[in-house]
């Protein structure tokens, strides 16, 4: 039914339940699962007015990608363990909705399993969740968790 399953992965405790989910289906369609963690960039503005790391500014795109990295081999990790060998990992920056729905056209993926609610901004509170910009941009599949 499934071969490739795409998994957005922030952490969030929904996405642990997408990712659960996710590992599920692919023991039932012997799918292989795909990880993706998305940070937002940040122009060079919004880095220099960052007050995250004020003795040690840094770049905050550094900083973004670093913490997106160990979510992501975090999850990854997690599928290994779970017997997953051949599970991988990405990440991407750019806009989440848009990201995840290119990453799963461009890499073939046929299911996307996303957590309903994550570690988005409260812009995502006023404009509407990820997970339902995905739904409604993805041409494959998407289950929501």
């Amino acid at each position: 039914m499934f071969k490739s399953i795409l998994v957005p992965y922030d952490g969030s405790p929904n996405s642990e339940k997408a990712l659960d989910r996710a590992m599920e289906m692919a023991r039932l369609t012997e799918a292989s699962l795909t990880i993706l963690t998305v940070y937002r960039h940040h122009s060079m503005l919004e880095a220099s007015l960052s007050m995250v790391r004020p003795n040690d500014p840094g770049n905050l795109d550094d900083v973004m990608s670093a913490h997106a990295t160990e979510v992501a081999e975090y999850g990854k990790k997690h599928l290994i363990d779970a017997g997953f060998a051949d599970a991988r990992a990405f990440v991407k920056a750019g806009p989440t909705s848009r990201t995840i729905v290119k990453f799963a056209k461009e890499h073939d993926h046929d299911l996307i399993v996303i957590g309903s609610r994550g570690m988005g901004s409260m812009e995502g509170y006023l404009l509407g969740s990820v997970a339902l910009k995905v739904t409604g941009l993805s041409e494959v599949p998407v289950l929501v968790v």
